[in-house]
């Protein structure tokens, strides 16, 4: 009878900590230049979701990429975010694009690009990925995919 009430009082907390879906990936925004040294161009931007779960997890950022004018550049960088129950939230992310990438890239017409952005004084930014959620050791990916003009400020 003792293991009966155990196990009740177990499956009522599973019960009631129910994961009921992933979270919602609202979008990515925010999207704008922090920095533009000779060395490194700093890119922010920020990740919204909502949570309609009790229970939190974690979102992590290893597959999202950074295409400037066309061409990967870098890859965006964030710590694990430990995600809120029941709370829309945002991750913020950060990118730091070497110059020598845009420059020494075999690529055609890479250079030029640039240079026809630094005239028109904006560029043409993309963030492509994926995002993984992880919670009780299950995971599931968001896919990104938010491209941007964003004009260069001297």
């Amino acid at each position: 009878m003792k293991n009966a009430g155990y196990f009740l009082v177990l499956l009522l907390l599973i019960s009631s900590c129910s994961i009921q879906k992933e979270p919602v990936f609202l979008k990515v925004d925010n999207l704008e230049v922090l920095s533009f040294a000779l060395d490194t161009i700093k890119l922010k931007a920020v990740a919204f979701f909502e949570n309609p779960n009790d229970v939190g997890g974690i979102i992590g950022t290893d597959g999202l990429k950074i295409f400037v004018n066309g061409e990967e550049v870098a890859s965006v960088f964030s710590e694990e975010f430990k995600v809120p129950a029941r709370k829309k939230f945002s991750i913020p992310l950060s990118a730091h694009i070497p110059t020598k990438n845009i420059l020494t890239s075999n690529k055609n017409g890479v250079l030029g690009s640039l240079l026809n952005s630094l005239f028109t004084q904006k560029v043409t930014v993309r963030v492509k990925g994926r995002l993984q959620y992880v919670v009780f050791g299950f995971k599931s990916d968001f896919l990104v995919d938010k491209t941007q003009d964003i004009k260069i400020k001297f």
